[in-house]
């Protein structure tokens, strides 16, 4: 079954780490995608360019809004995502659990969906 694990992060505290640590939580990162690129259950991910950049689009009465950011009025932010294919939920939230972000942040496991709405 694939899930998405979504990866949060409050961009300011995140811009204020030193390199160092930066590096660190990237390096441990990557060692889980290695890991799991080898086991076969990682499917992609990427990270996101600062929420800055975002454009949010909301349509009411036919009528579009977009305003500049992200929506959320939240200080912590989706920063990246991961898609995993994987046995079931309790190894995706294993995964997530595993991740260095969630120990500071947090991480959202989510089933992913087929158009006819089936968990994949």
């Amino acid at each position: 079954m694939k899930y998405l694990l979504m990866i949060y992060q409050n961009p300011a505290t995140w811009q204020a780490m030193p390199e160092s640590e930066k590096k660190a939580f990237m390096d441990e990162a990557g060692a889980i995608v290695n890991e799991l690129i080898a086991s076969g259950e990682w499917v992609g991910g990427e990270g996101l360019a600062d929420p800055s950049t975002a454009a949010s689009v909301r349509v009411r009465d036919g009528v579009p809004a977009v305003t500049d950011g992200p929506f959320a009025e939240a200080k912590e932010q989706v920063v990246g995502y991961c898609v995993v294919d994987c046995e079931s939920r309790d190894r995706a939230i294993e995964i997530a659990v595993r991740w260095p972000d969630a120990r500071r942040w947090g991480m959202e496991v989510r089933p992913i969906l087929s158009p006819d709405g089936v968990e994949m």
